[in-house]
């Protein structure tokens, strides 16, 4: 990628602009000290507009950026149907998840369930997501970025993976999830109009300068097939996305586990002022993701227009910043995609923390640690995470060809079991703790034994079908306990249907939303 020192000066002063901002914001009042709350919920003090850009900026990352362009230049508009049906999954986890959590007063995920279930399954799943956010979501970030940034600065993907992992250390570390959070505001505006700006120019090249309007009005004539959103069984990449299924089977249980039941997702909506601030920042993010697609997936479908010469799908985009943006933009385009890939990772780490901490320090190593302690702990926990994936990212990942998608895979063998720990312990009061157990040790077997058996249905079908196997299992055993051997939750959640009211201007703009994904998957069938 030819870079002009201009570019490098945008970019550097990006860089630097994000470390001020993240060391001014963590700063405390003359005479406070830092404690869990502070540092693990930002003081809980996130407005909407916070919580709600917040939560795009760590869900986008080079994945998106890199991997959804692959896929819309192979697979086409379809491949939006994980960002359209997430703004449907934020509504819904907005009225009906996140009004628990809040009425519980929790700081993670598996703290819920220790207080719905028993030890046993949080420190399992504690363990487990630790595990996870290290060795597989901070090393996919870090080596799919540090490709990019190998590429532009010429120099080796270990060095580039050392140079995020320091810009990401330098801001999120001292300051927890305050300065994440706020650092996240002003990502989230590169993100989109840097991607914006590619966009702009992929559709104007298109066009031949007739301007992007014009661009957008080719593709549809020209490539039809690329917006289809419903894929029929003739397409090549039906296995990717089954048809219907997107709509009404497995899809439902990606998103539900990535945005009800993911810490460094639901962290910033437990560190919301109120109920209704998180619910209103819930909409707000689900306004944005029906605009991702045009940052993410349209530059796709314009490469593929344009016939760019590429040996694999997940070049289009670098190959529409190299020949399509100009000096100057092309700095701010890289920004965009440095932005998602910092906010992803200062996330992570934080929430790698707040979990070590508080389910595995707080609860088993030393209880009686106060809150100078915990937040030291949570600094030290950061500071080891991104250090382990630094070390890993490139041996772990360097032989992979199709690193978005075999993530994706393996990540959903556990999908299916957390989603149904999480809505029957939340809405299911006969849901006991043996039952939950066996129901999170089956899932992993359970994906394996039916992605052997049935080798030729598609991801997301297996993911429903496991999903329905895990739910018959957690009723059977539960109601056989209750029944056969008197065993009865210890911890049911109480709650009034009052609860789940929700305010008229989060009514209308979730009918809004409900109604423009209605329209979209409507024209686009």
């Amino acid at each position: 990628m030819n870079f002009s020192t201009l570019d490098f000066a945008i970019f550097i002063g990006y860089c630097v602009l994000i470390i001020a901002v993240g060391i001014w914001v963590s700063r405390e009042k003359k005479g406070h000290i830092k404690n869990s709350t502070d540092y693990f919920l930002a003081s809980k003090s996130l407005p909407w507009w916070a919580i709600g850009a917040s939560l795009i900026a760590s869900n986008i990352s080079a994945e998106q950026f890199i991997g959804m362009s692959g896929s819309g230049f192979a697979i086409g508009l379809g491949i939006a149907s994980y960002e359209f049906m997430a703004a449907a999954t934020l509504i819904i986890v907005a009225k009906f998840f996140l009004p628990i959590y809040i009425k519980e007063g929790i700081f993670t995920m598996p703290q819920f369930l220790k207080l719905r279930y028993d030890d046993r399954i949080r420190t399992s799943l504690a363990i487990f997501w630790i595990m996870l956010y290290i060795f597989v979501n901070l090393t996919t970030v870090l080596y799919l970025s540090a490709l990019a940034l190998s590429v532009v600065f010429d120099v080796s993907t270990m060095w580039a993976i050392v140079g995020l992992a320091v810009v990401a250390v330098s801001y999120s570390i001292y300051g927890g999830l305050k300065a994440v959070a706020w650092t996240d505001v002003i990502q989230v505006v590169f993100l989109i109009m840097g991607g914006l700006v590619t966009t702009f120019l992929a559709l104007d090249a298109v066009s031949g300068g007739q301007g992007p309007i014009k661009g957008m009005g080719m593709l549809l004539e020209g490539v039809p097939e690329k917006f289809d959103m419903i894929l029929s069984e003739e397409n090549p990449f039906y296995k990717d996305l089954p048809g219907m299924t997107v709509l009404f089977g497995g899809m439902w249980i990606a998103n539900i586990s990535y945005w009800g039941f993911n810490q460094y997702i639901v962290q910033r909506a437990l560190a919301a002022k109120s109920l209704k601030e998180v619910q209103w920042g819930l909409v707000f993010a689900a306004f944005l993701k029906l605009l991702i697609p045009l940052v993410v997936v349209i530059p796709g479908i314009a490469a593929f227009a344009l016939n760019a010469e590429i040996s694999r799908y997940d070049e289009a985009y670098p190959w529409l910043l190299n020949t399509l943006v100009p000096t100057g933009l092309k700095g701010l385009a890289f920004a965009a995609l440095m932005a998602a890939a910092l906010s992803s990772l200062s996330s992570m780490m934080n929430s790698t923390a707040t979990i070590f901490t508080m389910d595995i320090y707080k609860a088993h190593l030393k209880p009686e640690a106060n809150e100078k302690q915990l937040v030291i702990v949570g600094r030290l926990v950061s500071l080891t995470a991104i250090i382990i994936a630094v070390l890993v990212a490139e041996p772990l990942l360097g032989g992979e060809e199709q690193i978005f998608q075999f993530i994706q895979k393996y990540t959903g063998y556990v999908s299916p079991g957390i989603v149904v720990l999480f809505v029957f312990g939340l809405f299911w009061k006969r849901a006991t703790s043996n039952a939950a157990l066996a129901t999170a040790i089956a899932s992993v077997p359970f994906s394996i034994i039916i992605d052997q058996v049935f080798p030729t249905m598609p991801f997301l079908d297996q993911m429903g079908l496991v999903f329905l196997l895990l739910s018959t299992l957690m009723i059977v055993y539960s109601l056989y306990e209750n029944k056969s051997r008197g065993i009865m939750p210890a911890n049911p959640i109480q709650y009034e249907r009052s609860l789940f009211r929700t305010d008229m201007i989060f009514n209308v703009a979730s009918f809004a939303i409900v109604l423009t994904l209605a329209a979209i998957y409507i024209i686009f069938w």
